[in-house]
């Protein structure tokens, strides 16, 4: 590992967790840290010249040369108290006190320690930039004691001017350099905000063309939807006539055994006619979703009687492909009050999927009624044996026009609308749908929706509904 990674890693081991989640303040802390353990080092040679230089090594140089060597404990105060700001108010205070008391002791005010009290004026500002008042009065405070010293004592004089001059250079020469990287320091820091700001403002300047993208997609779509409602509307009454009038005609040619042979082409005319007529109400209904033009009727009934009228109206579609349907249902799940309708379209939605994805399997209807302690909910579960859907496609299902794979549609047709309608009409009585599925296993759908709703009761404003994935059934 290169010296530098080393060194990196050892000012890392100052710096506590929670500093080093942001950029910012983690190269603040290092630049705190690196400067506390190596700018004392520059400062050695000043305790050095003050030792071998006093005759007297009285209190005055000792004092100097124990507060330089106190600087080197600040990067363990930072990583005990965690407080950068702490730290830093006592490294300012301690470097005002050492460059003044050392004024004072050796030189005055032509003393080689008095640029250092600039430079700690500095660095009050830079790390405590926030605090300025506190500062300025440390400094104050400081100063004042200086000043107050020399009224009351004067400078003593325990070294020369001329033996002043040499630790004068290398102090301005120590503090240069110090300065000098701080200056560079803050140059990049200065840098780095402004290619923040402008990074920011380039974020800004896509959020807002995003916003606007937003809203014109929001707009089309609802134009989109509105379109396809009046389409689909318009669409119905003549597939109502062809649908009509081939049952009529139906009706006629199974009397009149010489045009048998049209019987075949007229099913096929009114089978069609019914399945567009399912597809143009399926985007009519979504549509209206879409648009914000669909409103419950709420209703009280007997849950039981719903779900026997499913079981008639679902049960030729499940014998087509020879599967077997089997009714899993208390007798007594009771009056409830929802939209009768739209609860019988999504339950039949996921009948009839399971009843086209299985072949001579096993269809398993469930009802429940469920207690919940802000209130009962339904719960009905359709479970297949049927090819099963991969956890990647499931996501898909639910989207508007969205079919596990291209092969599921070209094998098994249909446009992908049901189990999207279904989704939506459920979160209007407010609940949803959940899926789990293993390919080759089979599929289990579960519509959960709240059993006693109001008029007065939006769905956007429910929030009784339990978590789907903390009771989503296991696939089949």
């Amino acid at each position: 590992m290169p010296i530098w990674q080393e060194v990196v890693k050892f000012i890392d081991w100052f710096i506590p967790a929670e500093a080093k989640l942001e950029r910012s303040k983690r190269e603040l802390a290092q630049n705190f840290v690196f400067t506390h353990l190596f700018g004392p080092l520059l400062s050695q040679s000043i305790s050095v010249f003050l030792y071998l230089s006093d005759p007297h090594q009285g209190a005055a140089c000792w004092t100097v040369i124990a507060c330089i060597w106190l600087f080197w404990a600040l990067p363990f105060v930072y990583k005990t108290s965690g407080n950068l700001q702490l730290s830093a108010l006592i490294s300012v205070e301690l470097l005002a006190f050492t460059s003044l008391f050392g004024a004072y002791f050796y030189g005055g005010v032509s003393s080689p320690f008095l640029p250092w009290l600039i430079v700690s004026l500095l660095l009050g500002f830079f790390y405590l930039s926030g605090r300025p008042i506190l500062v300025v009065g440390l400094f104050t405070v400081n100063i004042l004691g200086f000043i107050l010293a020399y009224l009351l004592w004067g400078f003593p004089t325990l070294l020369s001017h001329e033996q002043l001059s040499t630790v004068g250079w290398i102090s301005i020469l120590s503090a240069t350099i110090y300065m000098s990287w701080m200056a560079i320091y803050y140059a990049n820091m200065i840098t780095v905000g402004s290619e923040l700001e402008r990074e920011a403002e380039r974020h800004r300047e896509t959020a807002v063309r995003l916003r606007e993208a937003k809203d014109m997609a929001d707009e089309a779509n609802r134009a989109k939807s509105i379109f396809l409602a009046k389409m689909s509307h318009e669409l119905r009454t003549p597939l109502n006539a062809v649908i009509g009038f081939s049952e009529i005609l139906l009706e006629g040619v199974e009397f009149e055994g010489k045009n048998s042979r049209k019987k075949p082409d007229l099913e096929r005319i009114n089978s069609a006619g019914k399945h567009l007529l399912s597809l143009v109400t399926g985007v009519l209904d979504l549509s209206k979703i879409e648009s914000n033009h669909v409103e419950l009727k709420i209703e009280q009934f007997d849950l039981n009687n719903m779900v026997r009228e499913v079981i008639a109206t679902v049960q030729p579609t499940v014998a087509e492909k020879k599967n077997k349907l089997v009714v899993r249902c208390p007798s007594n799940l009771g009056i409830v009050s929802t939209d009768q309708t739209k609860l019988r379209q999504a339950a039949l939605n996921l009948l009839s999927n399971a009843a086209k994805f299985t072949e001579a399997g096993t269809i398993i209807l469930s009802a429940q009624r469920r207690k919940h302690q802000a209130g009962d909910w339904i719960e009905i579960q359709v479970q297949d044996t049927g090819i099963g859907i991969s956890e990647s496609e499931i996501g898909r299902l639910f989207q508007n026009f969205g079919q596990a794979s291209h092969a599921t549609s070209s094998k098994y047709g249909g446009t992908g609308l049901g189990l999207a309608l279904s989704q939506k009409l459920c979160a209007l009585m407010g609940g949803g749908i959940s899926a789990t599925s293993e390919p080759g296993r089979g599929s289990c759908f579960t519509i959960r929706v709240l059993a006693w709703m109001t008029e007065q009761q939006p769905a956007d404003e429910l929030s009784i509904i339990p978590a789907f994935a903390a009771a989503s059934p296991s696939a089949v």
